[in-house]
């Protein structure tokens, strides 16, 4: 039973690819639907996991899990200024009370003139301590971090990103030189990794760290704190210490019950989580609509099937009159929708998979395939062959063979 099905479904296929032959242009526009089908899906999932992927490292590249705090209400964002800066009182009481919190980095930042010989730049100036590394996540290529003599403020010195100390000093050494920042002369002591830019196209290399107490005394002149970064430490709550930091900082500014914070926490754990769920949404809704058109693609198949039974009558009719059974019609139309199916799932892959490959190079995002998805995609360009290759062969495999050979 076997060898005789393998026989049937052998000569099946071998028809069909005669068949496909004789007409490769008609063949070849039968394929074009699946193959965009395929490639649109496969591209469009690709392009979305690639786009969760950059989400992931643009918040990776913010910092270590990090906590943010800033003056001002949520409903006007970070910085909304209706809320009044932090002082270094308020990061003492953090750094005791808050027992979560593994660093505590404060930050003030002002923009100013940057001179080195006859080279001016300007570029942010931020006035942390050697936690802000840490918690930001940056390491230092050449050099060290602050010691406490210049955390003290007796020494001003400070720490460059590549892109500043590029602009200032091109090719040449830069550590342990002597730039003016504004009206202080400042040593350079370490030298940045590169990072790169952010999620919103920012340079994130072209800044200057200062020790925060030098910053507030010779460049910004008062001691305000505008943001203050956490870590949590191993094993603990990242939401009950964003709790907790609430309450220290509604109690230190006298917030009463029912009103409204002054400041805002942004925790950017939950912001990886909430856009991770919103690419992946969107993923999944674009993979969809891609999907209709392997339908589409699938109707195609089916009319052009159609057309070729109409066609073909009198070669059905002469087949069935001579003694082919209605199954070996049956699969011989049903082996030639499903192989043109298959053929355009096959190039739809590899159109898709360029497609998307080029489009995350052009765009600078991370390439990422999703082979089961690409599986997927195949097996369901098969399906679309079967299902829809069915209804043509079945009409083809009832035909009456004395009216069939009559058929013009």
């Amino acid at each position: 039973m076997l060898s005789s099905w393998s026989r049937v479904l052998f000569a099946a296929m071998v028809m069909a690819v005669r068949e496909v032959r004789r007409n490769v242009f008609r063949s070849s526009l039968t394929v074009l639907g699946i193959v965009i089908g395929v490639a649109s899906v496969i591209a469009m999932v690709s392009l979305g996991k690639s786009a969760s992927e950059q989400v992931t490292q643009n918040v990776a590249k913010m910092g270590n899990n990090m906590i943010m705090l800033m003056p001002g209400a949520p409903r006007r964002g970070p910085g909304g200024g209706s809320g009044a800066p932090f002082t270094p009182a308020d990061v003492k009481a953090i750094i005791q009370q808050v027992t979560g919190a593994q660093d505590v980095a404060p930050e003030s930042a002002k923009s100013a003139l940057v001179v080195f010989g006859n080279r001016n730049h300007t570029t942010p100036i931020r006035g942390s301590t050697n936690a802000w590394l840490r918690v930001r996540g940056w390491k230092v290529a050449e050099g060290r971090e602050f010691t406490d003599a210049e955390l003290g403020g007796a020494n001003p010195a400070c720490m460059m990103g590549s892109s500043t100390r590029k602009e200032l000093f091109g090719n040449q050494a830069a550590l342990d030189e002597t730039v003016r920042v504004g009206n202080v002369s400042c040593r350079i002591v370490g030298l940045f990794e590169t990072k790169g830019r952010s999620g919103g196209g920012d340079d994130q290399d072209d800044f200057i760290l200062m020790p925060l107490r030098v910053f507030q005394r010779r460049i910004q002149g008062k001691t305000d704190v505008s943001s203050i970064y956490l870590t949590v430490k191993p094993g603990r709550s990242q939401t009950g210490v964003v709790r907790n930091l609430e309450m220290l900082m509604r109690e230190r500014r006298h917030i009463g019950p029912g009103e409204d914070d002054d400041f805002h926490v942004a925790d950017t754990k939950e912001f990886a989580a909430a856009m991770s769920t919103v690419t992946t949404t969107l993923t999944a809704l674009l993979g969809g609509i891609a999907g209709v058109s392997l339908l589409v693609g699938g109707i195609g198949i089916m009319n052009i099937m159609l057309v070729s039974v109409t066609e073909r009558t009198r070669e059905i009719g002469i087949r069935l009159s001579i003694g082919a059974r209605g199954r070996e019609v049956l699969l011989q139309f049903l082996a030639e929708a499903v192989g043109l199916s298959l053929l355009g799932g096959v190039v739809g892959m590899i159109v898709g998979g360029a497609g998307s490959y080029a489009a995350t190079r052009l765009m600078g995002m991370p390439f990422s395939f999703p082979p089961e998805i690409a599986l997927i995609a195949f097996v369901f360009s098969g399906g679309v062959g079967v299902l829809f290759g069915y209804l043509p062969a079945r009409k083809a495999a009832r035909l009456n063979p004395i009216e069939a050979l009559r058929h013009e």
